[in-house]
């Protein structure tokens, strides 16, 4: 028996509206005793789904289980730790109250780069106390399904620089840059060491950015189509020696592959 999880959730797919939307759920139940005709109601109407991604329907015996995994873990911590709220604490700005429409990006341990989620299937919260979710790639399989830790790895996603709006990067900016290789090409964190601007129309910025890629410090000059600006300005919390020195180096060094081979 795998004793490093408090819970694990039995759905087989899940997706971050449905997980939200039980969170909250079982925040309004309070100390109220599990209801089994609001399980029923539950797993009716996401059973009804039209966009529903999973293939068979959930049982209110399978919503009721939820609840009572998600009691279980309350008793084993403190309910107010920020690590027992899946998705709402850390990944949004201390400002939003509802990120129901907010859409993600997890950094896989495989390639060492960000990949957009298409669902979040699954939680288990760790003897640590630290909260992980099974993520669904887009684009891929659920063979390339992977549990990733929320506070290093889970994030909102990555915004695409539109040609008109390169005067939001300033020197220093953490970014999402596309790096392309011979044998991959992927996302990957970066931070703006200078900007070489010109004026341009707001149809095609002719602006250069030179950027320096956080996994091993090398350099490299890019045009606007090649980055994604970050929501906020949060640091990277896979690199945190660099929210102290931006010159250290992190350790220790990554070498990136393509996620196929590494998972194929």
């Amino acid at each position: 028996m795998d004793t490093s999880t408090l819970t694990e959730q039995p759905f087989l797919k899940l997706s971050s509206d449905e997980m939200l939307e039980l969170e909250r759920i079982y925040k309004d139940m309070g100390e109220k005793p599990i209801d089994w005709k609001l399980c029923q109601e539950i797993a009716r109407r996401f059973s009804s789904l039209s966009n529903t991604a999973r293939k068979t329907s959930l049982s209110w015996q399978q919503v009721e289980q939820w609840f009572k995994n998600r009691q279980r873990v309350s008793q084993n911590k403190d309910s107010s730790s920020p690590n027992l709220v899946p998705l709402s604490a850390g990944l949004s700005s201390s400002k939003a109250t509802d990120i129901s429409d907010l859409t993600f990006e997890a950094r896989s341990t495989k390639d060492v780069a960000w990949h957009d989620v298409a669902l979040f299937l699954n939680y288990r919260v760790m003897c640590s106390g630290e909260l992980e979710v099974r993520v669904r790639y887009a684009g891929f399989s659920k063979e390339q399904d992977e549990w990733v830790n929320v506070k290093q790895g889970v994030r909102e996603r990555s915004i695409p620089l539109a040609p008109s709006e390169c005067q939001k990067l300033q020197d220093g900016n953490l970014i999402l840059c596309f790096l392309e290789r011979d044998d991959y090409a992927l996302y990957c964190d970066a931070r703006i060491v200078k900007i070489q601007r010109r004026v341009h129309d707001p149809t095609e910025c002719t602006c250069t950015f030179i950027i320096r890629y956080l996994h091993d410090q090398t350099e490299e000059e890019v045009s606007w189509n090649r980055l994604c600006c970050r929501p906020t300005e949060e640091e990277s919390a896979v690199y945190p020696i660099l929210a102290i020195d931006p010159t250290q180096s992190p350790s220790p060094s990554f070498s990136l592959n393509p996620i196929e081979s590494l998972w194929g």
